[in-house]
């Protein structure tokens, strides 16, 4: 094992230097941000190939580099069948909930909820959304400060501090732009040092056959897994459909990547970029279970975490690049500058995100008197006050247990209620706001309730139990890694089973309560009855206004049919 050398930190300041170079040009150039939608929405002038990259690397972040492959050491490759699972949540967020929001022309996607319903549920879905970004961004910065931690031994919450501060300084400097070409950068960053893991790990193993070879005879190629029991944490099932569920919660009506698409010059754009995405999110994810198999052939013998060479699960890609690549100067730094471009391109994103559902939703429509340049200005405040709430949060964050776990968990509580909402408003033309209130509140206070439960109560031992990981070639004297079984799962056996669900499905269980309770309640309320303005807009289907919409509250899918038609301009 070796410690970082010079060059390391080179290549390391060299990606803050370049991140924050590109935050001072977007600055300027251009004349600066001279409005709130120069700053938050980049003037909708953006092409559809850096939206792409800006949406894999901003979800694809130091989660991904350090919990990915480190779920694939424990658990085995059937995380690959997230690929088709990508291929479904982008579809759906291309084809159903992209036309609705790029049409209207709106900045939060929340607004749509007002036009749809009502502006108490606009309110709703933005506080929801606040919370559970800040919650979501805690954890992406807290990751890869372990990664610093465990490498060069950086003190952890100096780490912590200072990516907030990084993000926090070019996006508030730059805008939507700068978050979107630093993330282009980031992403190259990203990938690089997955390759220089992946390269290594092959010369060091002798070939790429024996990496396979060895994660066969481990078990670890377990990618297809039909079992229906959904207790399981991961099968076949739970990841397509609790991970399209929680998924489409991210990319369909997500504020953080909705913003990105709808910043698009065109519809084509738009849906282009999600598409472009599409091969990004694949190329990312086998670049991740490569790294986890080359983890599972390096340490078959020695597992690091059993042995208590490293303190997290999380911590297992760090001491593999410390191990192998120690010798290369630069190249640690290199990894670790990709956990980092990950942290940086996802809080940047959110930080934008935060200022731009405070502006839009909880300051101009009380404030109309305020002129689009200090609206801009307080954009710019609010992207300085979030970047000092992700950094709080990020103590919250380091009380969780594994971290991939605990983000997709925080999506799948809060997510899919969100989700369940906005499906409510655009799939189903009769409900009203009584049915999407009640069914949000609904969905909410169940997935908090297994969310929550499943952090309180330990889950069933059969169902968390890793793959065989051995010791036997450890200076130690420990057998192979079992699950320690808890006396207190006959006592509880029911609700050990409804808290073991796999935390894939909290999403899945949040969407389908909101929908099913919105749909039942609007239909013992009454349906809305109909009102000025659709005959003109059935009859002309190439044109409308926001404030014709307002009042067509109830019309659902009704009204995007009519208006979101690909041949609506024939």
């Amino acid at each position: 094992m070796g410690d970082f050398a010079v060059w390391d930190y080179v290549v390391f300041a060299a990606m803050l230097l370049v991140s924050a170079v590109i935050g001072v040009y977007y600055a300027f150039v251009g004349g600066g941000q001279k409005t709130s939608k120069d700053f938050l929405m980049g003037g909708r002038s953006m092409s559809a190939l850096p939206v792409a990259l800006s949406l894999t690397a901003s979800f694809m972040s130091a989660v991904t580099v350090l919990g990915t492959p480190a779920e694939i050491y424990h658990y085995g490759a059937i995380f690959c069948i997230f690929a088709i699972t990508y291929a479904l949540v982008v579809l759906c967020s291309a084809e159903i909930f992209l036309p609705v929001f790029y049409k209207l022309g709106i900045t939060s996607t929340y607004e749509y909820l007002e036009l749809r319903f009502n502006k108490y549920l606009r309110l709703c879905g933005t506080v929801l959304f606040i919370i559970q970004t800040t919650l979501y961004t805690g954890i992406v910065i807290y990751a890869p400060a372990l990664a610093l931690n465990q490498v060069t031994g950086f003190d952890l919450w100096g780490a912590v501090v200072a990516t907030g501060v990084v993000c926090t300084f070019y996006c508030t400097l730059g805008g939507l732009k700068a978050v979107v070409w630093t993330d282009v950068f980031q992403v190259g960053i990203m990938v690089a040092g997955f390759s220089a893991v992946i390269i290594r790990a092959v010369v060091v193993q002798e070939g790429i056959g024996r990496i396979v070879n060895d994660s066969y005879y481990g078990g670890r190629l377990n990618f297809w897994d039909f079992d229906p029991n959904p207790l399981q944490r991961h099968t076949f099932w739970t990841i397509v459909i609790g991970g399209t569920f929680t998924w489409t919660g991210i990319y369909g009506v997500n504020q953080s990547q909705v913003q990105r698409y709808i910043a698009c010059k065109s519809r084509f754009h738009a849906k282009l970029s999600l598409y472009i995405n599409l091969v990004g999110l694949w190329a990312i994810l086998a670049c991740a279970v490569l790294c986890g198999l080359s983890l599972y052939s390096i340490y078959k013998d020695c597992d690091p975490w059993t042995s208590k060479q490293v303190s997290a699960v999380d911590q297992l890609m760090p001491y593999l690049v410390l191990d192998i690549l120690h010798d290369f100067p630069g190249v640690p730094g290199l990894f670790v500058a990709s956990a980092y471009s990950g942290t940086l391109s996802t809080v940047s994103s959110s930080i934008n995100a935060l200022a731009a559902v405070t502006v839009e939703d909880l300051i101009r429509p009380y404030f109309r008197s305020l002129s689009e340049k200090k609206l801009s200005w307080i954009s710019m405040g609010m992207s300085l006050f979030y970047g000092g709430v992700c950094i709080a949060m990020a103590a919250v964050a380091s009380l969780l247990g594994a971290l991939l776990q605990a983000a997709l968990s925080i999506f799948g509580m809060v997510g899919g209620p969100l989700l369940g909402l906005f499906a409510l408003g655009i799939l189903c033309s009769f409900a009203n706001g009584v049915g999407a209130f009640a069914g949000l509140v609904s969905g909410f206070v169940i997935s908090l309730w297994v969310g929550i439960g499943a952090q309180i109560y330990p889950p069933l031992p059969e169902r968390t139990k890793p793959l065989s990981l051995s010791t036997i070639g450890c200076n130690i004297s420990s057998g192979n890694l079992t699950a320690t079984e808890n006396p207190l799962t006959t006592i509880f056996n029911t609700p050990n089973n409804w808290y073991s669900l796999s935390y894939l499905y909290f999403s899945t269980i949040g969407t389908l309560i909101t929908v099913a309770v919105g749909i039942i309640i609007s239909l013992l309320t009454g349906i809305n009855p109909k009102q000025g303005g659709t005959p003109r807009l059935l009859e002309d289907k190439s044109s409308f206004t926001l404030s014709e919409l307002r009042p067509l509250k109830g019309f659902g899918l009704h009204l995007h049919s009519a208006c979101f038609s690909p041949h609506s301009h024939t």
